[in-house]
């Protein structure tokens, strides 16, 4: 009887293991990286561990950085914000790059992300930026 508690209860445990992004507390979550206080929606990142601990930046530059010193923690996903939709985030993976031109991000990464390419298509021509995929985003840093 003990077995199947203790079973049923890691599976419950388990499950309980969400995919799903934390919103960013603009003005009350610092980086995790540069411990400045998040307060620009539109450049947010967020990283999920395999444990299942969230960790917040205010810059993508931030979060690939803290990505790739800290080896030791077991990424299971990254999030950043859409720049169409203020502080709302999306997978990483998923979304479409720009970079430079006139973006300006609070630690001077200058990445923006956006969930289509249309989007992505837009706010091209008035930032004047360069379009990425996140491959290339990731392995810049």
């Amino acid at each position: 009887m003990k077995k199947i508690v203790l079973l049923f209860s890691s599976l419950f445990i388990i499950s309980c293991v969400s995919n799903e992004p934390k919103p960013i507390k603009l003005n009350v979550d610092t980086c995790e990286f540069c411990k400045m206080t998040i307060s620009n929606g539109k450049f947010g990142a967020e990283l999920l561990t395999k444990k299942g601990r969230y960790y917040k930046f205010d810059d993508l530059s931030c979060m690939l950085l803290y990505a790739k010193e800290n080896t030791n923690v077991q990424v299971q996903s990254f999030f950043v914000n859409d720049y169409a939709k203020d502080n709302t985030l999306i997978p990483a993976e998923q979304c479409f790059y720009l970079r430079g031109g006139s973006i300006n991000s609070p630690m001077r990464g200058n990445f923006a992300a956006f969930a289509s390419d249309k989007d992505q298509d837009n706010f091209q021509k008035q930032l004047n930026a360069k379009t990425l995929t996140w491959e290339q985003v990731f392995t810049m840093y």
